[in-house]
């Protein structure tokens, strides 16, 4: 079972080219058979119960390789901590934020946050949801599902071009029927964070986890379990419709997807 069954991650996957000698020398070290994902999501634990300072040491990363040629995400995991912390506190009154963030381990997650803050994370985590902006970044031939030893898995990839080109579609569709918003600017950022990486990255959505509670749930109603999985098809549906000004089309297809979501999200409460 996966450390963290609760987590997605939308991640973005370098040429290793694109690295400095040394990082490449250490990403080929990597076997392409490495369980990446079970170690990412223990160190992840880890941090959960131990003051462990997110230094500048040497880190994992996640490893594709795809027509002869490897590509590399690394997990930032220093920058990630760094992120979530600042997210975290910025979401309460200072005044209450420091009785769940006891100043020792504020501390130890500060070290080195200068040396890190202009450092780019590679993945993005979502804990129960798959953001339906995400879905707008791959077409349904994109899409790969299966089961290993760990269970159901649902993986998208495409490339960065098509990320892009399909971001922008969604921005516009969005800004169209709606102008600006706070939906507006979480997919403004989300191409923001595209636009840094290298031209022939590869973007990838990891269903992780939540694969096996979507699985149960589309079994539970009746369907073919991940199969019958619809969601990237969803929001092509509402995005068309409001690119056409079909508020119905748009309607159904969003309420559709989020309705499967919300069934997800609800198991955090069973567990």
């Amino acid at each position: 079972m996966r450390p963290t069954p609760y987590v997605a991650s939308l991640r973005i996957y370098e040429p290793i080219d694109s690295f400095e000698p040394a990082e490449r020398l250490r990403w080929n070290s990597i076997p392409i058979t490495a369980t990446t994902g079970i170690d990412e999501q223990s160190r992840a634990m880890r941090r959960t119960i131990t003051v462990e300072p997110p230094a500048l040491v040497a880190d994992g990363a996640h490893i594709l390789e795809f027509e002869g040629k490897r590509y590399v995400a690394p997990w930032t995991t220093a920058t990630r901590c760094i992120s979530a912390l600042e997210d975290f506190q910025a979401s309460m009154p200072e005044t209450v934020g420091k009785f769940f963030v006891p100043s020792n381990v504020a501390e130890a997650i500060s070290i080195n946050a200068e040396e890190v803050e202009d450092k780019v994370p590679y993945i993005k985590t979502d804990t129960w949801m798959i953001p339906p902006r995400w879905f707008g970044l791959f077409e349904p031939d994109e899409r790969l599902r299966g089961e290993t030893v760990d269970g159901p898995f649902t993986v998208m990839r495409t490339s960065i071009a098509n990320a892009k080109r399909r971001c922008m579609f969604t921005h516009q569709s969005v800004i169209s029927a709606f102008g600006e918003g706070p939906i507006e600017e979480e997919i403004a950022d989300l191409l923001e964070w595209l636009n840094i990486f290298h031209a022939e990255s590869i973007v990838e959505c990891d269903y992780g986890g939540l694969a096996g509670y979507l699985e149960k749930i589309l079994i539970n109603d009746g369907l073919g379990g991940l199969e019958a999985d619809t969601s990237i098809e969803d929001i092509q549906l509402s995005l068309n419709g409001l690119a056409s000004g079909d508020g119905a089309k748009a309607g159904e297809g969003y309420e559709r997807l989020v309705s499967r979501w919300r069934k997800v999200a609800a198991m955090e409460q069973s567990n």
